[in-house]
């Protein structure tokens, strides 16, 4: 019995094991992906991971994974389990493999693929064709194709995405498979031609056709009138002229979205042409449009048929000279991004847009000239609201005090260039999702409210520059995302709080124009990620902290006009700065070495300090150096001619210095931005603000909106200011002007010898003053190369000679002075520039004459011609000329000598008379 039962309990494990065994044959067999499915995924992972990838790791494995259905990227079908998607995105591309081309053979094996996603990959081509009969999506974008893929063999395909390669306009001659598409995304590559786009007006089942971004030239194409189907047209980003034509739109009932923004239309366009299309959704005419007219206004028209979700029109002559904001907006119900810059509006703020459209989300009407307070309806609440924006306006007024309450859910306030007074609305530190805010250039005054930094957690930058803000700053602080931090310019006072050592992400700080005390906080180190800090024109002191050499990505640091002294601290080791303003402290010593270890140092200001010593030969490594500003120190020695490897400066203050010797000829190596088309290239890439729309996203397969506002990620020349001596006048550039200005001042020095030639082949240079030293010699003739000077100043010097008559030739020449030297010979005439100078800039020099000198030039005073040289006839004649003035002076002498000696001496006058009486008869004879 006992046998039996052991037997009995065998053969059930057996049979369960049986069944387990076929359960799991089913499941990883029928309910799996098929074999060569299988194999064909390994064969595509060897294939994309040429030659040493690494991704897709979990294709493959042991048998718990061997079902490719649940292979990460790969989707199945639910009841085939066949493979119908295949993501492979963005894989090469993060490994660095280099270009690749897929062998289209590797698709085979996926009979029922119908979604293929090879987004930036470094794709070059296809070898072979591509075949695949359910292939409906597939994506292609962000690689190096420079020809459409062969689409003969893909009948089924719908939608094709080729954006961000390097595909030209002759790819769209003889292109007939494209006809069946619905979705074509040609944005950003080569298509320049707008005669080859015009191939595109045949693919008439066209629903979305996105060109952006190709700096297409020439005019519209009229032919886009026959593409009815279309729901989704992108125009932007292209160099589209001419008008836009009336008609373009006439036959496109279907569009729901049209994108125009960036081009460069001009003319007039009558906006009513688009109120019957009545499932319009999405209008952008953005960027300059400036000689663009947009008519909104037509007696003629009816309301709409259309309820637009966004609307964005700026940059444009809107609306002639009434400049009202269109009157259609007054029956639009369904608002969510209502964006109107810079258009020169004027009147109130239409904030009935917020009460006619309850979900409303953005709100854009910068760069008018709204008047008025901003007032909101009573109880007010607009909980959709995410970005509200007035700033540069005419805004008068408080900012309500429930505004708080009133924008809940704010993410981006500005506010900012307007005439607002007041306090701080303490209602904003209830706003907790806000991530911007700025109120930078009003009259706001009065403390920052504690809760503002307490309970504003989202906040990542606070712009508060340019106001009259006052008191401590809070020593509390909550803000542990915050990225920029702007109060520059109020009136804030005390020591640096503690309370910001909560905010350690910081990336931007400036604390510049207030009245801060105190030596600067060695904890200032505690924030890793600085890359700008201005601290300028307070009233610090004590040394430079070491905290600054832990800040290993700081690019600008402008601690000017303080009281800071000693030296920099030898472990600044900064290899990324950028911007170096240190000027008008109580630095004293040798220029410090450590700079020679900032190999990317765009500016160096260290003027009117108390450093000493001479220039250091290092300073010639500083290849990127485009401004040295080393102005009112008591540094010696001659100017060094490691000075000559500087090859990008545009700037050079060496003035109220001791320099002495001679200047080194070895200068007109220096370009002074000849050769330098940019100040510089390296701007910050900047940050995107907000989020898509929570309440509203257009139903496209090619764009999907976000709202956001940019903003500078990093210092760049558009920040950048130098003070700098020219036209007689202590000038501060900045931004643009910075960019294109150079100069050179050597004035108020011990300089000696004569000016170099050479000084003339800078020919870019704007401005140079070589005054207040003891330079000799004359005016280089090279000078009158200086084709782009607007300023030349020689004077307080010992120079001699005459002024080079083609200097007549500088046009751009707007301050000149020579006065007190030892110039002689006449003006050149009063044409031209030299018709705007007057007496002081020639004054003690004697020896000139002209206009404006009230000094003429006559014979006795003219500067004779200049002579041949080596002339003998001019040698003989001037000879005689001295002999006869010698022979004349000699007579006379001699003849009135002798009548004085008889006038005093009376025995010798009668004996001379005695000798003439008695020979007298003698003489008659």
């Amino acid at each position: 019995m006992g046998a039996v039962t052991w037997g009995l309990y065998n053969a059930i494990i057996l049979y369960a094991s049986f069944l387990w065994l076929l359960l799991v044959v089913g499941y990883y067999g029928c309910l799996g992906c098929l074999e060569d499915e299988r194999v064909g995924l390994l064969n595509l992972k060897a294939s994309i991971n040429h030659p040493n990838g690494t991704a897709l790791s979990s294709w493959g494995g042991d048998i718990i994974v061997a079902d490719c259905c649940r292979w990460e990227r790969v989707t199945c079908d639910n009841k085939t389990n066949r493979v119908i998607q295949l993501d492979l995105s963005l894989i090469r591309i993060f490994q660095n493999l280099g270009n690749w081309s897929l062998n289209g053979s590797l698709l085979l094996p996926f009979h029922q693929l119908q979604i293929l996603i090879l987004y930036g990959n470094e794709l070059t081509g296809f070898q072979g064709l591509l075949r695949s009969k359910k292939l409906r999506v597939l994506n292609v974008e962000v690689n190096d194709l420079t020809t459409i893929p062969v689409l003969s063999a893909l009948p089924s395909l719908k939608v094709l995405y080729l954006r961000w390669n390097r595909i030209n306009s002759s790819q769209l001659r003889g292109q007939e498979y494209l006809s069946k598409l619905e979705v074509l995304d040609l944005g950003y590559n080569n298509l320049n031609d707008s005669l080859s786009i015009e191939g595109l007006c045949k693919l008439s089942d066209l629903e979305e056709l996105d060109i952006s971004g190709n700096g297409i030239d020439g005019n519209l194409p009229p032919c886009f009138n026959n593409l009815t189907s279309l729901r989704t047209l992108d125009l932007s980003d292209n160099n589209f002229k001419g008008t836009i034509p009336s008609s373009l739109f006439s036959s496109l009932k279907l569009l729901q979205y049209i994108s125009l923004s960036h081009n460069s239309f001009e003319g007039s366009f009558d906006f009513t042409t688009l109120f019957n299309l009545s499932k319009l959704e999405v209008f952008e005419l953005r960027g300059d449009n400036k000689n663009l007219k947009v008519e909104t206004e037509n007696s003629t028209s009816q309301h709409p048929l259309f309820q637009l979700r966004v609307f964005r029109l700026s940059e444009c002559v809107l609306n002639g000279e009434s400049r009202e904001i269109p009157s259609f907006l007054s029956n639009q119900y369904e608002l969510r991004v209502v964006d109107l810059r810079n258009n020169g509006i004027i009147g109130d703020i239409p904030t009935w847009l917020l009460v006619n459209n309850s979900k409303l989300e953005s709100f854009s009407l910068s760069g008018n000239q709204l008047r008025g307070p901003l007032a909101f309806e009573l109880n007010a609440k607009h909980v959709y609201m995410k970005h509200f924006d007035i700033s540069s306006n005419l805004i008068q007024g408080e900012i309500p005090p429930d505004i708080g309450s009133i924008l809940p859910n704010l993410q981006a306030l500005n506010m900012s260039q307007n005439a607002l007074h007041g306090n701080f609305p303490t209602s904003i530190g209830g706003v907790k999702s806000l991530d911007l805010l700025d109120l930078s250039n009003n009259n706001l005054s009065g403390p920052l409210p504690q809760h503002l930094l307490r309970d504003c957690i989202s906040l990542r930058f606070l712009i508060l520059s340019n106001n009259n803000f006052d008191g401590n700053f809070p020593a509390e602080s909550n803000l542990t995302r915050l990225l920029y931090l702007f109060l520059d310019n109020n009136s804030f006072s005390g020591k640096n709080s503690r309370g910001l050592l909560k905010s350690s992400t910081l990336e931007m700080l400036d604390l510049g124009k207030n009245s801060f005390s105190g030596q600067i906080p060695d904890w200032i180190g505690n924030f890793p990620n600085l890359i700008s800090v201005v601290l300028s024109k307070n009233h610090l002191e004590g040394v430079i902290p070491t905290g600054f050499c832990k800040l290993g990505k700081l690019q600008l640091l402008d601690l000017s006009s303080n009281k800071v002294g000693m030296s920099i601290p030898p472990c600044f080791n900064q290899s990324n700065m950028m911007f170096l303003h240190l000027q008008s402290n109580e630095l004293i010593g040798d220029i410090p070495n450590v700079l020679s270890r900032l190999p990317s140092l765009f500016i160096l200001d260290l003027k009117d300090n108390k450093f000493w010593g001479t220039i250091p030969p290092w300073i010639g490594s500083l290849t990127s150096l485009r401004v040295l500003l080393l102005r009112g120190n008591e540094l010696h020695g001659s100017i060094p001619l490691d000075l000559c490897r500087l090859r990008s400066i545009r700037m050079m203050d060496l003035s109220h210095n001791n320099f002495s010797g001679s200047i080194p000829p070895c200068l007109n190596n220096l370009t002074f931005g000849a050769q330098d088309g940019m100040f510089l290239t390296t701007a910050g890439s900047g940050y995107w603000v907000g989020s898509d729309l929570a309440t509203y996203s257009y139903e496209s397969q090619i764009s999907l909106y976000t709202l956001y506002i940019e903003i500078q990620s990093g210092p760049s020349n558009e920040a950048e200011k130098v003070d700098f001596t020219t036209k007689w006048r202590f000038e501060s550039y900045e931004g643009k002007v910075l960019s294109i200005m150079s100069g050179m001042d050597l004035s108020c020095n011990n300089l000696t010898g004569s000016i170099p030639p050479e000084l003339g082949d800078l020919s870019e240079m704007q401005s140079i003053n070589l005054s207040g030293n003891h330079l000799t010699g004359s005016i280089p003739e090279t000078f009158s190369n200086l084709k782009a000077i607007e300023s030349l100043d020689l004077s307080h010097n010992m120079l001699i000679g005459q002024i080079p008559p083609r200097m007549m030739e500088l046009n751009n020449l707007a301050v000149f002075t020579v006065a007190y030297n030892d110039l002689s010979g006449k003006l050149p005439d009063r044409k031209a520039q030299f018709a705007t100078f007057e007496e002081s800039s020639y004054e003690g020099n004697p020896l000139l004459c002209g206009l404006p000198l009230n000094r003429s030039c006559s014979p006795a005073t003219a500067a004779p011609k200049t002579p041949p040289a080596n002339s003998d006839n001019e040698e003989k004649e001037s000879w005689e000329v001295s002999f006869l003035w010698s022979f004349g002076g000699s007579f006379g002498v001699a003849f009135f000598g002798i009548i004085a000696f008889l006038y005093f001496n009376s025995y010798y006058r009668e004996l001379l008379f005695y000798f003439i009486a008695k020979n007298l008869s003698f003489l008659r004879l």
